[in-house]
């Protein structure tokens, strides 16, 4: 049996999901119209940073190196445990990131749905406790949140064409030292929305860039049951689904796979949640 969910409203339209699929009731009244529509709000006054050629995309200082030591070490020990006990995190699909270890020797781009604040804990805790690099909206940099996203691994991404060359360096950087960088390509968060947004183009054209290849992931919902009813009655459990690399072929055209990049993932990650019938495309032009 098929369940539709196009009542919950015009964000959901023809949205269709297996019957053993659990869809929350919406969280906020979402835009219809525009799947990039920024729905977080962000905290705090704004500081005034420019996000030019003079800002540090990757911060050096020892003093960022021991606040990135401490939030990591903080995340391990208290994050981790929390997000199973607060949303009964469960992981589906884990034994593909053991199997292609030596896959990503050279570095990894993974690629999930943007649904909670948490979800980034979601996504380190699949892929084994690996620590991230995260290219993000700058606005919120200017926030109350901006240090602790600096902090987690954060990237700025440049609102000025100025910044491009030191933002690329910075990327450059990484991929020399093979680490592991994730994007959310739906590229803001929409807390709990069950449907896969349209994709933004830039994480598939730097995988192609930097011949890295991508895990997709995916978070669902369970309903919210026993004992984790104390800390929430209407906020979903999550699940998070673990698929099978995607690899750029370097000698077929840029355009032509990234799209196929692109189109891949997202089917993917359709299939790993169970959506039969999705009210968006995997990329709006």
């Amino acid at each position: 049996m098929i369940k539709d969910y196009s009542s919950y409203g015009p964000a959901y339209r023809n949205f269709k999901v297996k019957e053993e699929v659990y869809v929350p009731e919406p969280a906020a009244e979402f835009s219809g119209d525009n799947p990039f529509t920024k729905m977080a709000p962000i905290r705090g006054q704004l500081k005034d940073i420019r996000f030019d050629g003079t800002f540090t995309y990757l911060d050096h200082s020892l003093k960022f190196k021991i606040w990135h030591f401490i939030i990591y070490f903080v995340i391990w020990l208290v994050a981790f445990p929390a997000a199973f006990i607060r949303f009964g995190l469960k992981i589906e699909g884990r034994e593909k990131i053991r199997k292609n270890r030596r896959l990503f020797a050279n570095g990894v781009m993974t690629v999930c749905n943007h649904i909670h604040r948490w979800d980034m804990i979601c996504i380190m805790r699949a892929m084994r406790y690996r620590k991230a690099w995260i290219p993000m909206y700058a606005q919120p940099f200017r926030g109350k949140d901006g240090f602790w996203m600096k902090i987690v691994g954060g990237i700025a991404i440049p609102e000025e064409r100025s910044g491009l060359r030191a933002f690329s360096q910075a990327l450059d950087e990484l991929h020399a030292k093979k680490q592991w960088i994730h994007l959310f390509p739906e590229s803001c968060s929409w807390q709990f929305y069950a449907p896969l947004r349209p994709f933004k183009a830039g994480a598939f054209n730097m995988a192609y860039r930097y011949a890295l290849p991508i895990v997709p992931l995916m978070i669902s919902f369970r309903p919210r049951t026993g004992w984790r009813k104390y800390f929430s009655k209407d906020d979903p459990l999550l699940t998070i689904h673990v698929g099978d690399p995607i690899i750029p072929n370097p000698h077929s055209p840029r355009t032509e796979e990234v799209a196929r990049m692109l189109g891949l993932a997202h089917t993917t990650m359709l299939d790993m949640a169970g959506i039969v019938s999705n009210p968006w495309p995997s990329q709006i032009d």
